[in-house]
């Protein structure tokens, strides 16, 4: 088998199932800043409830995160070593800032917080997620600066077969930085919402748990609604506009534009074929394309037939892929807005139906994740480094197939242990659900 193919997929294993957890951490971090600071403020028991059993399921996913990410910075030594000796002097840097001004104070506090529940003053112990949520918020900063670089490099100069740094901070808030990290961070308070909503859902099914999770529902509905209409508006339009902008080759496949034109029409719906391209069974609005990208209905928007054909990105996975996570995207407008439809006319806690609805979409957000990840990082190919390095030419010549082969399938065998001990933990708790204890809310 090629090794390259085989450096990619194992590449795409470690990161995807990592990518399953920093979202909840950062999503379930900020709801818990916002719980635990009301149910210190008004002497609420429910809500320090909340906070507890939440802070507790935030520290199991936190955990399982650390392990699965460490992986990752090793493949880039491994897998990786012609990449990591052309950009490490830029990459290195943000992957460094990261362990040094996130990491540590995130895991740190992460302890406090839950340790330290009426050990210390509730003031104290408030401020202790509040230093988890900016420590998870500023670690995805760095990340998402390190893979923006990726995507629109700045800061930087060619010298001795390098990319070497010369600007920091054009580097750190290089064109794509800002827009997906909004981006990024909506589509985790969107994950974050609507774990608390799907186990508020079982417990309001079950009829248990009812009070806390009337709270828990409320709370996490009202708090899905504004982040999934912010996530379509304006952050997804801001990245959309940012790629059309600055990587064009990506913004023609994920849009299924093959060829160029004026008023370019947004599909809808279309089923994308590659032998010649081409969208079948198109839905489209005309125009609608090229003012979402440019402010102006009759702007030209270069299609996949202006580029080379040896830089063009597999058309197929992205167009898919970026169209499932917009159709999840407002798939979660649609439900949090009848949800809290319902919720004000007290008619969604006893509604079943409903309630079903939410418990199994819980895993749709980190679906959507996955789905926005994949368009993101294929719609770039071939290049690695946008426009200085080609994937095939960054993977490491020393590693053979068997050796990828071999630590794939372990990667697979861990994973799988890993995710089965992660979700039998939680499901556990779910069922057992808060602690039926006094939780103290004075002081």
């Amino acid at each position: 088998m090629d090794p390259l193919l085989l450096a990619r997929l194992q590449f795409a294993l470690t990161v995807g199932f990592h990518f399953l957890f920093p979202p909840l951490t950062i999503g379930l971090a900020w709801m818990l800043v916002i719980i635990e600071a009301i149910g210190w403020k008004k002497k609420d028991e429910v809500y320090a409830k909340i906070g507890k059993f939440f802070g507790k399921v935030l520290g199991l996913i936190f955990a399982v995160g650390v392990a699965s990410g460490i992986v990752m910075e090793f493949q880039f030594g491994t897998n990786w070593s012609e990449y990591s000796k052309f950009v490490g002097d830029i990459f290195g840097a943000p992957l460094a800032a990261e362990g040094v001004f996130a990491f540590f104070l995130e895991s740190t506090f992460l302890g406090l917080y839950i340790l330290g529940r009426e050990r210390v003053s509730k003031g104290v112990h408030w401020f202790s997620i509040l230093m988890v949520a900016i420590g998870s918020t500023i670690s995805a900063f760095w990340i998402l600066v390190a893979n923006s670089w990726q995507q629109t490099p700045a800061g930087y100069i060619l010298q001795n077969n390098r990319a070497e740094l010369v600007d920091f901070w054009a580097a750190v808030f290089n064109p794509s930085t800002l827009p997906r990290f909004f981006h990024t961070l909506g589509a985790s308070m969107i994950s974050g919402a609507f774990l608390m909503m799907g186990i508020s859902a079982y417990w309001l099914i079950k009829k248990i748990n009812f009070e806390i999770a009337i709270r828990s529902m409320r709370f996490a509905v009202i708090f899905g609604l504004i982040f999934s209409i912010l996530e379509v508006f304006p952050f997804g339009h801001e990245h959309a506009k940012q790629v059309a902008r600055t990587q064009p080759e990506k913004f023609a496949a994920i849009q299924g534009l093959y060829t160029t034109q004026e008023g370019a029409p947004l599909a809808i719906f279309a089923i994308p074929g590659t032998e010649p391209p081409k969208l079948h069974f198109p839905i489209e609005i005309p125009g609608l394309l090229s003012w979402l990208a440019f402010g102006d209905i009759n702007a030209k928007i270069k299609g996949i037939n202006e580029f080379p054909q040896d830089e063009i990105p597999p058309l197929f996975l992205t167009f898919v892929s970026y169209h499932n996570m917009v159709l999840l995207g407002i798939y979660f407008i649609f439900i949090t807005i009848l949800s809290f439809y319902l919720m004000r006319k007290n008619k969604l806690f006893e509604n079943q139906k409903i309630l079903k609805v939410l418990m199994y979409s819980t895993p749709l957000p980190l679906i959507a994740s996955q789905l926005g990840w994949i368009s993101a990082e294929v719609g770039r190919q071939p290049w690695i480094v946008y426009k200085l390095m080609k994937t095939k030419d960054a993977v490491s010549v020393t590693v053979g197939t068997g050796e990828l082969i071999f630590s794939i399938l372990m990667f697979i065998v861990i994973y799988i242990l890993l995710l089965s001990i992660f979700l039998k933990l939680l499901f556990n708790w779910v069922k057992k659900g808060p602690e039926k204890i006094k939780v103290e809310v004075a002081q």
